[in-house]
């Protein structure tokens, strides 16, 4: 067993992870929707620690269907908003609290349709942004965003 020089104690109760470190009592907190599809694995859609909501890449999956949205990538964009738009909501959040995303496009080449969509759910003071070329995303999406918001 490694040593890390300081004492780790984790404990659950329903939704809430909390952890005890060397520097005090963190709680963590499981988000979780039926109005976004559910994970596809063994990770949860987002996670409060602290201040901070980090939100799993949603992919263009209509959680009504299970499915992938027909049309190209602004239909599959404006559904992963739509995804993300209802993760944060669930842990009581708005899309103007989100800080950083990260946006995977499985073809740089639909930069500018993804970022047409993108601009209309982010109007006023947008929040940082990577994007990415991905070799291949999950189900074979054309694109993925995960994001990251404050609720201060």
């Amino acid at each position: 067993m490694a040593r890390f020089g300081f004492l780790i104690l984790s404990a659950r109760l329903l939704k809430y992870t909390f952890v005890l470190t060397g520097s005090g009592l963190t709680m963590k907190e499981i988000i979780a929707t039926d109005q976004a599809p559910r994970a596809i694995g063994p990770y949860s859609q987002a996670v409060r620690a602290g201040n901070l909501v980090f939100a799993s890449g949603q992919i263009p999956i209509d959680p009504a269907t299970g499915e992938f949205v027909p049309g190209g990538i602004p239909e599959q964009t404006e559904q992963v908003l739509r995804n993300l738009t209802a993760v944060f909501a669930a842990a009581g959040l708005t899309m103007n609290q989100i800080v950083k995303t990260t946006v995977f496009l499985a073809d740089m080449d639909d930069f500018a349709a993804m970022n047409e969509v993108y601009a209309k759910f982010f109007v006023e003071n947008p929040p940082a942004r990577a994007t990415v070329q991905a070799a291949r995303l999950p189900r074979d999406a054309k694109v993925e965003i995960e994001a990251i918001a404050v609720t201060d």
